[in-house]
């Protein structure tokens, strides 16, 4: 069957959560994950939409998806992409899904004149970290990522 890539739209919420917390269990995060279907909503459709995603559908069915915002480079001065999630479901995978995602995401990029495509992926993800590497991506392995959030965002942001 072919698959076709196209842009979420209003309606998808419910699949595009669903993956979420699909990933977020492959990810062994899953008590981690409290997104709502509401807020996937206004995050992707609501009047000053945050997050962008696009839906890789097999027989009319929701297989994959990407979910994406734009970041902006201050060395280039050109937004990018970066992809927060890329999922394909179990039964959908081996079939060049995740892959056709990163040429649309790639596409996007090349029409809107951004700089860059960025993603992290865990580092025991090897199928991912292959697909990566097929497609010409850099490791960017002397970047160490940091994350504040929970009570430690509270108390930063109310230290003095």
């Amino acid at each position: 069957m072919t698959a076709v890539i196209r842009r979420a739209r209003p309606g998808d919420e419910a699949e595009i959560t669903a993956m979420i917390y699909e990933l977020a269990t492959f990810e062994r995060a899953a008590e981690q994950c409290t997104v709502t279907e509401t807020q996937m909503r206004t995050a992707l459709f609501g009047p000053d939409p945050t997050a962008h995603a696009h839906i890789a559908e097999v027989g009319g069915r929701i297989a994959a998806g990407a979910v994406w915002y734009l970041s902006f480079s201050t060395w280039d001065g050109q937004a990018g992409i970066y992809l927060e999630d890329l999922f394909v479901r179990p039964t959908f995978r081996r079939r060049g899904l995740a892959r056709a995602l990163m040429r649309e995401l790639a596409s996007v990029c090349v029409a809107n004149g951004y700089s860059r495509l960025t993603w992290a992926v865990l580092d025991w993800n090897v199928d991912a970290i292959a697909l990566y590497d097929e497609i010409g991506a850099t490791p960017l392995r002397e970047w160490i990522s940091y994350r504040v959030s929970g009570p430690s965002l509270a108390e930063l942001a109310e230290s003095g």
